[in-house]
This record gives structure tokens, sequence and C-alpha cells, in this order.
């Protein structure tokens, strides 16, 4: 069986005395590419569907910052203090260059290393995230909030107010609405052919 993101095995490092988490998959050879994730992640919270995808073709590596998750030591106060911690342990790896995909919070940790070490970053992907400065930035505080209270309110994770887009509830549908939209929803791409176009 090929090893995926959910059966790969979390390892640990020391960095400077300190246990990070991580776990690698994909083929290894090559540049690596690390992952960086959003406020309130740890690894469990990646997508498998995404670091499978991306290790198809690529070593992928997904770690905890220092004070997340399993990782230990405290958290960072500061985006700075976070680009610090995931080069240091990039380097505690042995890589010296690494390609880097920042979700979020972590995209705010990507810019931070591609502008302090920009030696060691080939290549950067940026996911739901902005530049510092950048429109909207200076609400995150304020969308946090929102988001923290929401969740303390529903016993929801905040992330599923950060990320996941609120749709108003569906009207009623007719037994043929309904039909329709299973027909739809069963059509996948190309492959469904006449059938989801309704000619065959």
């Amino acid at each position: 069986m090929s090893t995926t993101f959910e059966n790969a095995t979390t390892q640990s490092v020391d960095v400077n005395g300190t246990k990070f988490v991580s776990r690698e998959i994909g083929r290894k050879g090559g540049i690596p590419v690390v992952l960086l994730h959003h406020l309130t992640a740890v690894l469990e919270d990646w997508d498998p569907r995404i670091v499978d995808g991306l290790a198809a073709k690529h070593h992928v590596i997904v770690f905890d910052n220092r004070g997340v998750g399993g990782s230990g030591g405290s958290t960072p106060k500061t985006v700075e203090e976070m680009a610090r911690d995931a080069v240091t342990f990039i380097g505690a790896l042995g890589f010296s260059k690494v390609d880097l995909l920042g979700f979020s919070l972590g995209g705010f940790v990507a810019q931070v290393i591609a502008q302090q070490q920009p030696g060691l970053v080939r290549k950067i992907i940026l996911a739901g995230t902005g530049p510092a400065g950048g429109e909207g930035i200076a609400n995150v505080g304020a969308v946090l909030q929102d988001a923290f209270g929401k969740a303390g309110a529903t016993d929801k994770h905040p992330k599923q107010f950060l990320f996941f887009t609120r749709l108003p509830a569906a009207p009623e549908r007719t037994h043929q609405g309904s039909r329709h939209a299973r027909k739809q929803r069963n059509c996948s791409g190309s492959a469904c052919g006449d059938r989801c176009l309704g000619t065959g």
C-alpha cells in the first residue's frame, strides 16, 4: 500500500531543543514542498486530498510549528517568529531550497520567509491570504474576533466561519427539480456524455 497523508508516520525532529512534529509523503529527492497552515490548524487539519494530490508528483512536508499541535515550546507571538521557526525547522531537516505553500496565516509566514530568506525559496504558492498592508488585511483582527465569537456561540470550530462560505437556505424544490439536481450531481465532467445533457 502506498503512503498517504492519513497513514504517513508522524515524525519528530529536535530543533534547537524543541520537538517539531511532521509528516513527509511523496517521492523523495529534489526540492520539497513545505506546507504552512492556517491559524488554529494542526497536522490533521490539512485536507488529505490536497496533500496526496501534491505528493503524487512532489516530496511534501507538513509540520506543526513551535507550540502548535504536537510540537513543543511556546507559540510564537508574531508572524516573523513563526517564519524564523519554520526556516530553522527546514534547516534541521537538511534542506537548503524549498517550495512553500502557505494557506491563510501560513501565507503570511511564507511571504516573510521569502522576503527574509530569498535563497531558501524556489517557488511560493499563496492561498487564502494576502500581503501585509494589502486590501482587507487591516480587518483580520475583527474577522478573527467575529469567527471566534460565532464558534463559541455555536460550538463549532472557528475555521467554519473563516474558510467556508455560508449559503442561504435553498428554496423548496419540486419533485422534478430534485430529480434534475440529483442528475446533475451524478455527472462528472465529460464522462457523463449525453446522459447529463438529457439527450441520452
